[in-house]
């Protein structure tokens, strides 16, 4: 069962990431256009990643990665404590992305491209963070 499990949050954590590569990029583009019809289906696209691809995927991940402490025998190892902190802030970015989401609906959105092209690469350090983490298991 375990090993169903892993390969389950493999599969979520890749969707995960991927909206969270894919959304800021969105970003950029909608700034990019202002408003009229290009904009209308930015919102679009950019509600349902949010609402259809990521939040499915991030709840799968944390579930699937909970079970797997659970199951697993590392509860006490460094390298679990510190991916689990790297986790925490991308969820975090994952939310602030949906702030930022929502404020695009609302055409309230004061960022420039250039602010998402930067934060589009938030995801992407913590992502290899925590890919390091989990293969070396550096502590």
């Amino acid at each position: 069962m375990y090993l169903w499990i892993k390969a389950l949050h493999v599969i979520a954590v890749i969707s995960w990431m991927a909206g969270l590569l894919y959304l800021p990029r969105l970003f950029v583009y909608h700034t990019e256009v202002g408003q009229g019809a290009p904009s209308a289906l930015f919102k679009k696209m950019e509600r349902r990643l949010a609402l259809y691809i990521m939040a499915p995927a991030m709840i799968v991940s944390w579930l699937a990665g909970l079970a797997l402490i659970y199951f697993g025998s590392f509860h006490g190892a460094g390298w679990l404590h510190a991916k689990l902190a790297l986790v925490v802030l991308l969820t975090g970015v994952h939310f602030y992305f949906g702030v930022t989401q929502k404020a695009f609906e609302r055409d309230e959105n004061h960022r420039p491209a250039k602010f998402f092209r930067f934060i589009n690469e938030v995801p992407t350090l913590l992502m290899i963070g925590i890919v390091i983490l989990v293969i070396v298991k550096p502590f």
